[in-house]
Order: C-alpha cells, then structure tokens, then sequence
C-alpha cells in the first residue's frame, strides 16, 4: 500500500521544471493526506506529530502554506514510510514546492505573499466560471475593469492602476501558446449592463465577442427570464489540471479571502450547479451573434 501511495513522487517535481510551486504544493499535500488516511491517522494526531494543530494539516495537504523538511520527516515517519530513497524523493518535492513561482505577488502588485489562487489559475488546463452579477474578471477591458475598481472600493488612483496591472498578467493566460480552455456562463443581465457607460459598455461587448471566437473559449449567454441566481448567487470558478491525480478545486470570494474546495462532495454540488447553469444558458453558437446585435441596437 505504502509503494503504491509513493511512487512517482520525483516524477511530478523533476521531469517538468516549469510546473508552478503552488501546483507542486498541491500534488504533495494530496500524497500527504492519501499516506494518512491509508494508515488511518486522523488530523490531530498528525497534527501532534508536528507540533501543530488539525487545522495546519488540513493547511498544508491543501496546499495553501509551505513544507518544513522537519514537518515532512515527521509525517513520513508517523504515517509509517520508512524507505531512505521515498524519504529523499518527499524532501525534493517539498523543496521544489518552496520555491517562488511567477505569481509570487510583488511589492508593486498586491501583498507580499504568493497568491495560491493565481498560481493555480495559471496552471490550469480548464477554467470554468460563472458570475451572476457582473461579468468575470477574466474577460474584462481595461476600461471596464477601472470603472469596476473605482465604484467597488473607491480606491486612489495607484491602487486602481496596479489593480488592472495584475488583472492584465492575468487575462494574458487565455491568449497565451497553449492557454487553458475557458468556459464562461455570464448573465445577460450582466451583458446588458452599461458599467462605465455606453462607450465603455460598447468596447466590453466587442471584446467579449472576439473571445468568444477564439477555438479555447466558450461563452454561454444565461437569459434574464431564467433567473440564474435562483440557480446559484454565489460567483464561482472551478479548475481543472492536466495532472490527473489532482482533483477539480472551486473557488469563490470571500470578504475574509478567497475559499477553496476540493472534496469531492463539495466538487460535486459545483459540477452540478454547472451542469444546469450550462443547460439553462443559450447555446455558444449563439453567443457571438447576440453581442454584435445588441451592440448595434440603440438603447431606448
């Protein structure tokens, strides 16, 4: 069972070197949490086992905080890996999983932390989103997006500027060389809306449609008369890795930070309220032509 749960862990680290620490943390915390549950430990005697508590295990076999060599001797010894080499291997990858990626966030950006989510986004190869208020961030013209920041927060004009710096680093992964495929159910509430007035508003649509032409991009229109927050009022986005041993993860904001999902009870229900969303929302085919008419249709 142990050389089952174990092997492969250098395979992950080394043999693709620009895979992102935040997924690496990822693959460790999952393989950590497999070793304890296979030898039927639960959180707090691991926890103990580290001189921490239930909630710092649950922490780092989400991936969300980095790896001691120390913490990783431990837990191995706990969960009962005894062999020299498998040890090595763990203590490589948490190294590699420590590293500072593209999305460690710097001092002109955001806070001075790695953002896990922005690591994991990057990394992904499926990103579906839905927001039943405004559209997703993702799909975003500058121009939308100051007017957005500046109603939101009221922020001084820096903060807003490095705010749709970020935003752009991020929008880039959707038309990068091999970008993710991207899915985005957006209300047509929400496409109607003229945040930043008509000009802005005009810009926006143009700029939704050109995404929505692209071969990795699929944009579903949710008509007003279906109610999509009925379906769910919560915005959320749901990642897929290329790595088959990781779960989906949802993601959605929270006023404390942003709340993560990978149970796969909870990726259910989300897999679910997508399944519906798309069921309930016009057909992508049908996407580009209701931009273009309601762009050269004057407002009453």
């Amino acid at each position: 069972m142990i050389e089952d749960l174990t092997a492969g862990v250098a395979t992950s680290a080394e043999d693709d070197p620009d895979e992102d620490p935040a997924l690496l943390r990822r693959v460790l915390g999952l393989r950590l949490r497999r070793l304890r549950e296979a030898a039927g430990i639960s959180g707090e005697t691991a926890g103990r086992a580290i001189r921490a508590s239930h909630s710092k295990i649950s922490r780092l076999e989400a991936g969300r905080v980095s790896f001691r060599a120390r913490d990783i001797d431990d837990l191995l010894t706990v969960y009962g890996v005894c062999d020299a080499v498998t040890r090595s291997e763990f203590r490589r990858l948490a190294q590699r999983a420590n590293a500072i990626g593209r999305w460690q966030a710097g001092a002109d950006l955001a806070t001075a932390r790695p953002d896990t989510y922005l690591a994991l986004e990057d990394a992904s190869a499926l990103i579906r989103c839905y927001a039943p208020s405004l559209l997703p961030d993702l799909v975003w013209t500058p121009s939308y997006a100051h007017t957005v920041f500046a109603i939101a927060d009221q922020e001084p004009a820096v903060d807003i500027h490095r705010r749709l710096e970020l935003l752009t680093r991020r929008q880039r992964l959707l038309t990068r060389a091999g970008a993710p495929k991207a899915w985005f159910v957006v209300e047509e509430a929400a496409v109607r809306r003229q945040i930043g007035g008509n000009a802005v508003w005009q810009g926006q649509l143009e700029h939704l449609a050109e995404l929505a032409a692209r071969p990795n991009i699929t944009v579903q229109v949710l008509p007003d008369h279906i109610g999509g927050p009925a379906i769910c009022g919560t915005p959320f986005t749901m990642l897929r890795f290329a790595a088959t041993e990781l779960s989906d993860l949802a993601h959605f904001p929270h006023p404390s930070g942003p709340q993560f999902l990978d149970r796969p009870g909870d990726v259910d229900q989300f897999n679910t309220i997508w399944a519906r969303l798309c069921v309930c929302a016009a057909p992508p085919e049908q996407t580009i032509e209701f931009l273009d008419t309601l762009r050269t249709t004057r407002p009453a």
